[in-house]
């Protein structure tokens, strides 16, 4: 490999992170994040360039469509029942990320591959539910919501980034605290003072079904689980009016505009209740929307598992929690086909959005032409030039390591990469994985040499970090 063009690469993906307030002190093993020192072990693996996004914080950045649409879900959960909890640190602890919401100890999304550790005891939170127990045990609100950046190592595609936000909202009642400990009727009583809409909703299935969607019945009654699914299911679909409406008005907007329209831009709004599984909700919806021809899950949500409530030292408290990813939601209201294109600092992006007032379509500034190249390789084996044993190498390799070393050297350069090819020697056993890179810019026309030099930078990473043998 050309030593230079490898260099250069590198420094590419370095120029990210320099001027983040991050450092990593040497040759003590230690990291310092916004001024606190952590101690690293073998469990570390979160990159510079993934600590680098710590300080963007989109969905408070003003103006930002992750912003925008926060404050339209915000404006559905008035104060002072709802409480916005926006500003929470992404650096916890691996027991408020999993054990405080009772994942079992060898639950996939403990692994390595899936969470960035900054040690064997914190982690990047990997969902905002990370904070559900300690705001449960403040009880200090009716209801509340949170929105805030969180981690994943993922693939690389147009939808997914090992940086989103989520956004996620409970309401809840205390047994001790309403009129003769009636839970079922306070709650019909909170749902009679809110706002009602004229969605068409599809609800076919009953509240509660004992295998699909079973009732906590060691602490619900039936009763207080049909008021607080009512609740649920009015606060939500009021949250769809607002979206969708707002959405439906930039498309008329863009129509009368370009002289374009289609029969979805007029049709009628529409949702429908999905029964679903979630590990904190039971019973448990997906809340689907009809939108331009096609239903898309918007969200998912439920009653919440009393254990949750019980953990946290509240046990006489009950009610719903909701969850749902902002890019995703944003992609469909502002019409924005790349999840990149949220984390751009190009004017011509950001400059088209303004208020939840007006909600404007995006309008693509640039199409740039798509650059691919393949990268093949055997994975480690006793015969390989890179060392190792297969046995060996077949449980340590993950599909997310590889996109971690794109993502580390490409960064968004890289539109996708997909595995285009396997294959395992029928004598030696050994085993070949071809990945196609997609190297496209969402601003400018990459020139070939700076795709080759990322090309060869990712080629060489693959072999230092994964000690794969390159075909």
């Amino acid at each position: 490999m050309n030593a230079t063009s490898s260099k250069r690469a590198l420094k590419v993906a370095q120029d990210r992170w320099s001027a983040t307030g991050i450092r990593w002190s040497s040759p003590a093993p230690r990291i310092e994040i916004d001024g606190k020192s952590y101690q690293t072990d073998d469990w570390t693996n979160v990159p510079p360039s993934i600590l680098s996004f710590l300080s963007r914080r989109l969905h408070l950045q003003k103006s930002h469509p992750v912003s925008l649409t926060r404050e339209l879900i915000e404006s559905r959960f008035p104060s002072p029942t709802y409480a916005y909890h926006n500003n929470l640190s992404p650096i916890v602890s691996v027991a408020q990320n999993f054990d405080s919401l009772g994942f079992p100890a060898d639950h996939p999304g403990r692994n390595r591959s899936d969470t960035y550790y900054i040690n064997k005891d914190t982690v990047l939170r990997t969902h905002t539910s990370a904070h559900e127990a300690d705001i449960f045990r403040e009880n200090a609100s009716e209801g509340y919501t949170i929105s805030a950046d969180v981690y994943r190592r993922d693939a690389i595609d147009r939808s997914h980034y090992p940086v989103f936000h989520q956004m996620e909202g409970a309401r809840k009642w205390d047994r001790r605290k309403v009129s003769n400990g009636d839970i079922a009727k306070a709650v019909w009583d909170d749902l009679a003072k809110m706002p009602k809409h004229d969605l068409l909703v599809e609800d076919p299935n009953p509240t509660v079904h004992p295998e699909r969607n079973p009732l906590q019945a060691n602490h619900h009654s039936k009763e207080e689980v049909e008021a607080i699914a009512a609740h649920l299911k009015r606060s939500l679909e009021g949250v769809v009016v607002e979206l969708f409406s707002k959405a439906k008005q930039a498309a008329t907007s863009t129509a009368e505009t370009t002289d374009s329209s289609s029969s979805a831009d007029n049709e009628p709004l529409k949702v429908r209740w999905v029964e679903a599984y979630f590990p904190f909700t039971s019973p448990s919806w997906e809340l689907e929307v009809f939108w331009q021809g096609d239903w898309l899950e918007l969200l998912g949500c439920g009653v919440t598992k009393q254990d949750l409530y019980i953990n946290a030292g509240v046990p006489d408290q009950l009610g719903w929690a909701f969850g749902l990813g902002l890019e995703r939601v944003a992609m469909l209201l502002f019409s924005i086909p790349d999840i990149r294109l949220f984390w751009s600092r190009d004017s011509r992006f950001l400059s088209q959005f303004a208020t939840v007032e007006k909600i404007n379509r995006f309008r693509s500034f640039s199409k740039h032409p798509a650059c691919y190249k393949d990268v093949a390789f055997w994975l480690r084996s006793s015969s390989s030039s890179a060392g190792g044993g297969l046995r060996s190498n077949a449980q340590d390799f993950h599909e997310n390591d590889v996109m971690e070393v794109v993502r580390e050297v490409g960064g968004d350069l890289v539109e996708d990469v997909r595995l285009v090819d396997e294959f395992q020697h029928p004598v030696s056993g050994r085993k070949s994985l071809c990945y196609r890179i997609n190297y496209r810019s969402l601003e400018r026309t990459l020139r070939n040499e700076e795709a080759n030099d990322l090309h060869e930078g990712i080629r060489g990473e693959l072999v230092k970090k994964l000690g794969v043998e390159l075909r």
